[in-house]
């Protein structure tokens, strides 16, 4: 927080070519009471080059500069000092020149020979705190506004499921890494196809930043158009790698991905790992790592799509949940070693999960903690939960899991 600037020292650069006027101006401030140190400019180029300049609180200016005037000087002194407050010195038959001063963002103007050292005092003062309360609403409108980007981003990021009537409910979380960071490229979606089928994507796209953000939008767009236009399987992450490489901003950002399709009335879901975690299935208490097959992330050899699907036959009670790995590489307390997947399985299995928001919100907390609140990593969740599916099956039968190419 700033301090009063009545009690602060006062950094004063004066431009001023005259030597009478700059000394009428040094023995004013000396009587002011203010405490402050003083540097002077001849010129604008001697202002370009002075150090002091970039940290001064308030510029005294004479708008007749052997090459600089008017309110041409005031430009351009703001754009070498931005940060500082600007008091213009004019002459006597000047004042309609003073008041255009301010208008193009002086902070105050004096007029020469017409100033005491009591309305010296009180200008550079009101001058500094004006602009100091100038920069702090600049600040603010700044932080609206990322806050407004923010917002559209993870709308982008984030999108309402498109679920009709469906035994499948779908739950997310998104956190950034850091405090007020611009979102980062984690990002997922769910659709449901016309044929009662549920579609998701949870995908990372390397890096942070708003490339890496921009880039996940792109992705999750495009995957929800072609998922929507009938765009399946290879076919699909190859289309979408093609758009990745197309939009990215350099040739070493990739993405991995995990595209999920769930059946409720076959009771079968259809996985392809693009580079990405495996997801976690949990039913009857018990939460286990799905042992799906592995391809490459998107992005790294393109064209190369050596991608296979890995099918699920669903249980009649469970849940499937799709994580990025801000998730898993977080330490696990003050030992050396990450989290993990098989500590993110301990970790649910002792989370109740009857209320599925209050379980990943208990989760989340949990792993942060673990971790010591040191994330610097995007975390993104997808929770596919469902309570009776297909034609089929016991509250004990197993899960099963087939492979095909």
């Amino acid at each position: 927080m700033n301090a009063p600037v009545s009690e602060q020292h006062v950094r004063i650069i004066l431009v001023e070519d005259d030597d009478g006027d700059a000394l009428l101006v040094e023995e004013l401030l000396i009587d002011t009471g203010l405490r402050y140190t003083l540097v002077r400019c001849t010129s604008l180029a001697a202002v370009r080059t002075e150090p002091a300049v970039h940290s001064a609180d308030c510029i005294l200016l004479d708008l007749h500069l052997p090459d600089a005037s008017g309110i041409g000087a005031v430009a351009s002194v703001q754009e070498i000092a931005p940060d500082s407050a600007i008091i213009v010195l004019t002459g006597l038959a000047e004042s309609k020149a003073g008041g255009e001063a301010v208008a193009a963002g002086a902070q105050d103007y004096l007029v020469k020979g017409q100033v005491a050292p009591d309305l010296l005092h009180r200008a550079v003062r009101y001058a500094v705190h004006r602009k100091q309360a100038e920069r702090t609403s600049a600040d603010i409108q700044a932080g609206r506004l990322r806050a407004e980007e923010n917002a559209r981003l993870e709308r982008g990021l984030l999108p309402q499921p498109m679920i009709s009537a469906s035994s499948i409910r779908a739950t997310s979380r998104y956190l950034p890494g850091r405090e007020r960071a611009l979102l980062g490229g984690d990002f997922l979606d769910v659709v449901q196809t016309p044929d009662g089928q549920l579609h998701a994507i949870v995908g990372d796209v390397s890096g942070h930043g708003p490339d890496a953000a921009a880039l996940g939008v792109c992705l999750r767009i495009a995957w929800r158009s072609l998922t929507l236009g009938g765009h399946r399987a290879e076919e699909l992450l190859l289309l979408l790698e093609r758009m990745l490489v197309a939009e990215r901003t350099q040739s070493d950002l990739f993405a991995t991905v995990t595209l999920a399709c769930l059946d409720p009335a076959e009771a079968r879901a259809t996985l392809y790992l693009a580079g990405h975690h495996a997801p976690l299935l949990t039913t009857n208490g018990r939460t286990r790592e799905v042992p799906a097959r592995h391809g490459i992330a998107l992005g790294i050899a393109p064209g190369y799509a050596n991608w296979h699907a890995s099918e699920l036959l669903m249980p009649e009670h469970g849940a499937l949940m799709i994580y990025t790995d801000g998730l898993v590489e977080g330490h696990e307390g003050q030992e050396p070693q990450r989290l993990g997947v098989e500590g993110l399985i301990r970790l649910m299995d002792r989370i109740p999960a009857d209320d599925t928001d209050a379980h990943l919100d208990e989760l989340i907390t949990r792993v942060r903690e673990l971790n010591a609140n040191r994330h610097t990593d995007d975390l993104a969740i997808l929770r596919l939960e469902w309570n009776g599916v297909g034609p089929r099956t016991s509250l004990l039968a197993e899960p099963q899991l087939e492979h095909r190419r």
